[in-house]
């Protein structure tokens, strides 16, 4: 790998403008306007809340959030793969302009997304989803060889504080169309989410090349792949395993992040959902909503690394995990707009904190003499896209159980108490100082 000079700050901009580039579909597709969008086109007079794919019968939130958790157990199965491939061939930048370009094209296919077309829109948003999820693994795993350990906090807040307000400004872009399309000669209705759907993917492109543009490949290694090394992303995954097992802080803290990242994630991924279900409030209440989350959000990130950096990783996590179980209690309990806006705004002062906080103290803890930061990103994704698939699934399994989404929220209590004990057993703060592997 050419030698990448740390703390440098044009590269930490570039490490930071693919969080910009792909929080877009954070933003637009995951959060605003496509749960929205597909919430209103699917409760119909003649069928209600029940939408029927491919043949079979769904609850309309529960058919999203079981496709969501669809992609996200793909991409754990094919992310060892593809990391084992980036580490071997030397083309982790690689990987990340193809999952990129996955993402971006797939978010341009949901121009053509109509009730008519469900199984095309679900599709599409899965295969975004994977876009994703691919890109952010290999982009995570560049944070360890920017930044030293003090400054990887302040990095990683500032990556997604980049992510949040890239994700704004084109959301504010989107909302023009979606509030005043008579501004624009536009008379379909569907026409503005739709549009907003290719804006997405062409910003997600455009803009990720700045990163693609400074961000190094290892060396190229001209070797065919065989079997033998498709394994190997797997017995990495083995192996950093036991690794982990020996380092006590670190094991400690992924058990808690799994609990804790099955709510959080959650939570993220069906908040537009939730408002429009349990309120009806409409796109345009439920996109002004998430704006104002994206940017208490950034705040978030920022006040929760300065508290890290006076109290320590593990109290500042124990108390936004305490924060996100008030959250869900609350929303079992919300009955009108005021007290959603009040929970949205809780919501976006905790969730920028989590991530951030969630990112640069496992990449404290990650052995200084590793040089396989991509196979322990991997392991970290993995551990949080299997917590999503689990978040997801119960939150769907359980609204279609009980045809109460309210009931679904209130579950999610339980994975934060779990992870809310297991961070009580880890020391009350984590040194600076990353472990050596023993041995």
């Amino acid at each position: 790998m050419g030698n990448i000079i740390k703390n440098d700050k044009p590269t930490i901009r570039a490490w930071a403008m693919f969080d910009w580039a792909n929080s877009a579909y954070n933003l637009v597709i995951t959060s605003t306007i496509f749960p929205a969008y597909y919430t209103i086109i699917t409760l119909t007079e003649e069928y209600g809340d029940q939408v029927n794919f491919f043949g079979f019968s769904f609850i309309n939130t529960a058919l999203a959030n079981y496709s969501l958790a669809f992609s996200y157990l793909v991409m754990v199965i094919l992310l060892p793969i593809f990391s084992a491939i980036a580490d071997y061939k030397g083309n982790r930048k690689s990987m990340m302009k193809v999952f990129t370009y996955i993402g971006g094209i797939a978010c341009m296919g949901l121009y053509f997304f109509k009730l008519e077309t469900l199984e095309w829109g679900i599709i599409c948003s899965s295969l975004a989803a994977m876009g994703y999820i691919g890109g952010v693994l290999f982009n995570n795993s560049y944070l360890p060889e920017i930044a030293t350990v003090d400054q990887q906090d302040a990095v990683s807040a500032k990556g997604f504080a980049y992510g949040y307000i890239g994700s704004v400004v084109l959301q504010l872009i989107c909302f023009l169309f979606v509030l005043k399309p008579e501004w624009f000669g536009i008379e379909d209705p569907s026409f503005p989410a739709r549009l907003s759907f290719l804006l997405v993917g062409i910003w997600w492109i455009l803009f990720s090349q700045i990163s693609f543009r400074k961000l190094p490949n290892k060396p190229r290694n001209q070797n065919k792949l065989n079997h033998h090394i498709i394994k190997k992303g797997f017995n990495e995954l083995k192996k950093v395993w036991f690794q982990i097992k020996i380092l006590p802080s670190l094991k400690g803290f992924l058990f808690a992040f799994f609990f804790y990242a099955m709510g959080v994630q959650t939570i993220m991924l069906v908040a537009a959902a939730f408002g429009e279900k349990v309120l009806h409030l409409g796109a345009s209440k439920l996109i002004i909503t998430i704006l104002l989350i994206q940017i208490v959000a950034i705040a978030g990130a920022y006040l929760m690394s300065w508290l890290a950096s006076k109290i320590g990783n593990v109290r500042v996590l124990m108390i936004v995990v305490t924060l996100w179980i008030v959250i869900c209690i609350s929303a079992f309990f919300i009955s009108n707009e005021m007290q959603f806006y009040i929970l949205a705004m809780l919501v976006g002062l905790v969730m920028g904190g989590t991530q951030s906080i969630s990112r640069s103290t496992f990449s404290k803890l990650i052995p200084i003499n590793t040089e396989d930061n991509a196979s322990f990103f991997s392991f970290y994704d993995v551990t949080e896209k299997i917590a999503i698939v689990i978040g997801l699934f119960s939150f769907g399994f359980i609204e279609e159980l009980t045809h109460n989404i309210r009931l679904s929220a209130l579950f999610l209590v339980l994975f934060f108490l779990i992870g809310l004990i297991l961070l009580f057993r880890m020391p009350k703060a984590i040194v600076l100082q990353q472990n050596d592997i023993p041995g």
